[in-house]
């Protein structure tokens, strides 16, 4: 019998599409060459039709998995605003943006191939039932069982769960850990890690270790197959380039989890 460990495997994932009319975020082109799994922006929280199209067949062209990025409806906060939006509306709002993405998504000769809140909603559905609830209302809604991403042992992957909804935990390289195991609020100092070489030692312990050390310097495990890189601060797909290298070079396999 062999005794030989299985290589670690994980996605990474990155927020594209963000941008809006003339205006654009992210490097979509670049980070599509690095990301396995492309979170794309519906129009809630930044996107339009012309930015949801191109993304999608760049992403179809590179062989990377289409996502649909969820929001509160909120352009002039970039989704990052807390909102109290009633279950059934929110509901009807999340299958609209899912449906709105898997169109162009079809057109590019790909499906949806799963769904992950962004920002406020994102924070909001770790511990509100009902908010995450009306998420997965949504998701159901929109047809197929959408595997959602989202962070393990949060209230969305319980209502996931419940649902029958496949869930896949998530890590940011990124962003720094409450003990608990919860992102620092980004209002808060430290909230987010801008050292490279921080960022790429992170994602491997993430990746090989299943763990990270949290703010208050306490070793957090974690349970994640998803990396995302945040593709909105600057430098980023160069860092997304070299997370990926880092990774493949200590043997870990980068591949989907779709």
């Amino acid at each position: 019998m062999s005794d030989a460990v299985a290589p670690a495997v994980i996605d990474l994932n990155a927020d594209l599409g963000e941008g809006f009319g003339r205006w654009q975020l992210t490097d979509d082109e670049a980070l599509l060459s690095v990301v396995t799994s492309a979170n794309v922006a519906c129009g809630f929280h930044a996107g339009d039709p012309a930015t949801m199209r191109r993304v999608c067949e760049l992403a179809v062209e590179r062989g990377v998995v289409i996502g649909a990025q969820v929001s509160y409806r909120d352009l002039a906060g970039f989704g990052r605003r807390a909102m109290d939006v009633p279950p059934g509306e929110l509901a009807d709002e999340i299958t609209y943006q899912i449906g709105a993405l898997e169109v162009f998504a079809r057109a590019a000769g790909a499906r949806v191939g799963y769904v992950k809140p962004h920002g406020a909603l994102y924070n909001r559905c770790v511990h509100d039932e009902e908010q995450a609830g009306a998420v997965i209302e949504g998701i159901r809604t929109a047809g197929g069982a959408l595997p959602v991403l989202g962070l393990a042992g949060s209230r969305l992957h319980e209502a996931a769960r419940r649902a029958g909804l496949p869930v896949v935990g998530e890590a940011f390289a990124d962003r720094a850990y409450t003990a608990e195991g919860t992102l620092v609020p980004r209002r808060e100092p430290g909230a987010v890690l801008h050292d490279p070489d921080e960022v790429v030692k992170r994602a491997l312990g993430m990746a090989r270790d299943r763990a990270v050390t949290s703010l208050d310097g306490r070793r957090v495990e974690i349970t994640a197959r998803s990396l995302c890189l945040h593709g909105d601060t600057p430098g980023a797909a160069g860092l997304a380039r070299r997370v990926r290298s880092e990774l493949t070079s200590a043997g870990v396999r980068v591949r989907s989890f779709v």
